[in-house]
């Protein structure tokens, strides 16, 4: 997904300039703008996680870490 997004944009790009432009200046600005708009949403679609995804619930390696987030959580930990 994220590198089709990313190649409409290029795409959009050099269509724009190297062909767009000998016909219409304002087209090929407009197609550069919604170029503009395509990395930012290319980027959230790549970084989007699943609803199974709980990366929240992971520890985080650090045990007096862990201890605490539990503790506000209302874990208890077993010991």
């Amino acid at each position: 997904m994220y590198f089709a997004m990313m190649g409409t944009c290029i795409a959009l790009f050099v269509l724009a300039w190297g062909v767009v432009r000998l016909w219409s200046i304002p087209v090929a600005v407009g197609m550069c703008v919604v170029a503009m708009v395509i990395p930012p949403l290319a980027a959230m679609a790549a970084n989007r996680r699943g609803p199974e995804d709980r990366w929240w619930d992971d520890p985080s390696g650090d045990p007096k870490s862990d201890e605490w987030w539990d503790e506000l959580d209302g874990k208890r930990r077993r010991r």
